[in-house]
C-alpha cells in the first residue's frame, strides 16, 4: 500500500440517492506517498469532471442549490462513460480517499456499474473522518468532523466549497495535517 498513489475524491450529486441521483462533478486529487513515514506527500495531478446529467428533472432542488449547478456551466460537460473513464485511467492502482467515503464511493461505484467501465484502483479505502477521530477524537477543540470543521481547525481555506476539485483538494489538505500531527 506504500507504493500506491492517494486518489482523494470528491463528488458532487443531484441528491442523496444513487439509485435515483447522479455524479454532476468529479475532483481528484491523485497523490503520491513518499517516504515510509507517511507524512510527505506530492501531488500529481488534479482533475476536474464535469458530467452532464441525464434526468436532471430529478434533481433534489436543495442538492443543486448547494453545489451551484447551472445548466451553462455544463454544456462542454462529459457524458458519464466519457468521465468514468478519464477517472478510471487516472486512479488505476490507487486507494481512493474521500471525507465520508461511504457516499462518495456509493456513486462512483454506480457508476462504474452503469457505465460497465472497470475500477482498477486498488482494494483498500481510506476515510478521513476515521482518520481524524482516531487522531482527533480526545481533542476538546473538535465537536465535529465535517471537512468545514477540520478545515478551520487546521486553517486550511476552501473558498470554494461544494465544488468537487475545491473538496478534494481540501480533504488532502485536511489528511496531510493529521498525518503530520
Amino acid at each position: 500500500m506504500k507504493n500506491n498513489n492517494l486518489a482523494f475524491v470528491d463528488i458532487e450529486t443531484t441528491g442523496f440517492n444513487p439509485d435515483k441521483h447522479e455524479i454532476i462533478e468529479i475532483g481528484l486529487v491523485l497523490v503520491k506517498q513518499i517516504g515510509d513515514e507517511g507524512k510527505k506527500f506530492e501531488i500529481l495531478e488534479e482533475v476536474e469532471l464535469k458530467i452532464k446529467p441525464e434526468r436532471i428533472e430529478d434533481a433534489d432542488p436543495q442538492a443543486l442549490k448547494v453545489n451551484g449547478y447551472e445548466p451553462s456551466q455544463w454544456i462542454f460537460a462529459n457524458t458519464l462513460k466519457e468521465a468514468m473513464t478519464i477517472f478510471a485511467k487516472k486512479t488505476e492502482g490507487a486507494i481512493f480517499t474521500a471525507h465520508n467515503l461511504t457516499f462518495d464511493y456509493s456513486f462512483i461505484d454506480h457508476a462504474f456499474k452503469k457505465t460497465e467501465i472497470e475500477n482498477k484502483m486498488f482494494y483498500p479505502k481510506l476515510d478521513t473522518i476515521s482518520v481524524a477521530y482516531a487522531k482527533l477524537h480526545a481533542n476538546p477543540q473538535i465537536d465535529k468532523f465535517r471537512l468545514q470543521k477540520l478545515c478551520e481547525y487546521f486553517g486550511i481555506k476552501n473558498e470554494r466549497a461544494h465544488t468537487a476539485l475545491a473538496d478534494a483538494k481540501a480533504t488532502f489538505l485536511v489528511y496531510e495535517k493529521l498525518m503530520n500531527l
